[in-house]
């Protein structure tokens, strides 16, 4: 099995050394990184429209860069609840631009899609991850593209599709099913020759959940640590903060963000996908430099 991240926790205060360290798309997991969205879509629930241009994207993401961003996650497709599919070809015309111009800075690109054809498309304009909320399983050539061209990939869990996947989640035991499914997933990229350094799993906060659905899964993210795999997890500005909070919409959940953020690290995720950049680095920050000192 893989070790788990060298980056202080709860009951491990010393960093550990690089050469020991979990990694994930060529990096060493000596830290918590800071994996910054950059929605290129019309639609998505807490920053569609604002960056639906190229040239309004590609400033965002030049701003994430410089806020402390470790990967840039660029998208083209809306994944919110109850979002409708948009066409591989607006898809593209989307996201290749922006890729391209952060490339040339030097950014660690992810492209968030569900598509073969536009994985292959970002991965040769420089893209290094593939973040797929379908775990590989929306297109049968999407695991060839990732072991055919040595990317990484995110694994994320869905129940359902975006349209319809928040109408009745169910669950026995989430943590445990949400588990399984992503073991599932890790042992299919094995078998097509994915390393497990190039894997990450997610267990989809906000995808096919309740809001006790997703707080059963941050608290026990450490039924993912057996995986041997990177984990990473987004709640970013979701619904299930103002569902337990005072039902505050996306523009006000920033403080149940960092919040969460802390507590996925806290409890074992080494990268966490968020659109406030500034902030998550300074409360991570915060929370390495008092764990050093326990």
């Amino acid at each position: 099995m893989a070790r788990t991240a060298s980056f202080p926790t709860s009951s491990q205060n010393a960093p550990a050394d690089t050469a020991g360290a979990l990694r994930f798309a060529g990096i060493a997991l000596t830290r918590p990184l800071i994996m910054g969205i950059v929605n290129v879509t019309p639609d998505s629930f807490f920053d569609g429209g604002r960056h639906a241009d190229s040239d309004r994207a590609i400033e965002h993401a030049k701003r994430l860069m410089a806020e402390g961003a470790d990967i840039l996650d660029i998208g083209g497709e809306s994944t919110r609840p109850g979002s409708a599919p948009t066409s591989p070809e607006d898809e593209l015309a989307r996201v290749l631009p922006v890729i391209q111009a952060v490339i040339a800075d030097g950014a660690v690109v992810s492209i968030d899609t569900r598509r073969a054809s536009v994985m292959r498309a970002a991965i040769e304009a420089g893209a290094r991850i593939v973040n797929d909320v379908t775990a590989l399983t929306h297109d049968p050539e999407a695991i060839g593209v990732v072991a055919a061209t040595k990317s990484s990939v995110a694994l994320m869990h869905m129940q359902g599709e975006p349209a319809t996947m928040q109408k009745a989640p169910h669950y026995d035991d989430a943590p445990a099913e949400v588990a399984a499914y992503l073991g599932q997933r890790v042992a299919a990229c094995r078998a097509a020759g994915i390393p497990d350094e190039h894997i990450a799993v997610d267990p989809g906060i906000g995808f096919g959940k309740t809001f006790v659905h997703n707080l059963q899964l941050l608290a026990n993210l450490d039924q993912l640590r057996p995986l041997g795999v990177a984990i990473l997890v987004g709640a970013s500005r979701k619904g299930f903060i103002g569902g337990i909070s005072r039902k505050e919409p996306a523009d006000e959940r920033l403080p149940g963000s960092l919040a969460a953020a802390l507590a996925a690290v806290h409890r074992g995720a080494q990268i966490v996908r968020v659109h406030d950049v500034a902030a998550t680095a300074q409360a991570l920050t915060i929370w390495r430099a008092i764990a050093e000192h326990e």
